[in-house]
């Protein structure tokens, strides 16, 4: 098994930043609060930035979701 360590501090894996960020962490200080990676050197919190990135975060597609109403009314209102 090929593991990519995102943070050597506290030995946290793609993987496991991954598994957080799909439970709902959508920011760095969400993944450092479940793992604790970045909060030590600090050097792979760009990194975990990145895979953050990358995939899509179930709250924030949550959020979006609930944006789009107040969007849609407030540009009626509007009209």
């Amino acid at each position: 098994m090929n593991r990519v360590y995102v943070c050597s501090c506290f030995g946290v894996t793609e993987a496991q930043v991954k598994d957080h960020a799909a439970s709902g962490a959508c920011t760095p200080r969400q993944i450092a609060s479940a793992c604790k990676a970045g909060t030590d050197c600090g050097s792979c919190v760009r990194r975990i930035q990145a895979l953050l990135g990358r995939g899509a975060c179930p709250r924030r597609d949550l959020l979006e979701q609930q944006d789009e109403p107040t969007t849609a009314v407030l540009s009626a209102e509007a009209a």
